[in-house]
């Protein structure tokens, strides 16, 4: 019987060992330093250029209906960006012409019960073993003015490719959002 101390790397769609699950882990924790401060250029870098961005709307639905309650591809989403339209985004805040982040929201995105995986070719095209699938969950608060106060509270599927380097970058990311309906006035946040 092997202990903890002797596992080793598994293969496609297995849990990832206990360093990649750090190493993981302290990605995100960077990813939200960095957009809680505010350095979004810092923060495109940890995307891929084909990232895919993607966060569907949602609806009520009877437990039988349950799998109509996120909306498909090609339907209704709060996001559906790419890596060059999120840059568009960014220098859109720096122009002055964002109105609604002028001034600038302070947020704090806290990232939790991470799960990591080795990614299955199989399920993922474009994706091999090295490269990893991840779930976690997330709340982020944003407060804006003197009066706006926002929180969002949901989960983020995301495949993490390794560059050339060994980096990791998020090429896919889904986020779903707990709330049907946002009270928030504007979501200029990412998640």
């Amino acid at each position: 019987m092997s202990t903890a101390t002797e596992q080793t790397r598994s293969g496609a769609g297995d849990r990832a060992d206990r360093d990649t699950h750090f190493e993981v882990e302290q990605f995100y924790y960077e990813e939200a330093a960095l957009l809680d401060d505010g350095r979004y250029a810092d923060w495109l870098e940890l995307l891929a250029d084909d990232l895919d961005y993607w966060m569907p709307t949602r609806t009520n639905r009877l437990r039988r209906q349950q799998a109509l309650s996120v909306a498909a591809r090609g339907e209704a989403a709060f996001y559906d960006e790419t890596r060059e339209s999120l840059a568009w985004r960014i220098r859109r805040f720096d122009s002055g012409m964002a109105w609604a982040e002028d001034p600038p929201s302070r947020t704090r995105h806290l990232v939790t019960n991470v799960m990591v995986r080795y990614a299955d070719p199989a399920e993922h095209d474009g994706f091999t073993e090295h490269d990893l699938w991840v779930r976690s969950a997330f709340l982020v608060y944003r407060n804006r003015l003197e009066r706006e106060e926002n929180v969002f509270a949901g989960s983020r599927t995301d495949l993490l490719r390794r560059t050339g380097d060994g980096r990791l970058q998020v090429a896919r990311r889904t986020i779903l959002l707990d709330q049907n309906i946002l009270q928030a006035k504007n979501i200029s946040t990412f998640f």
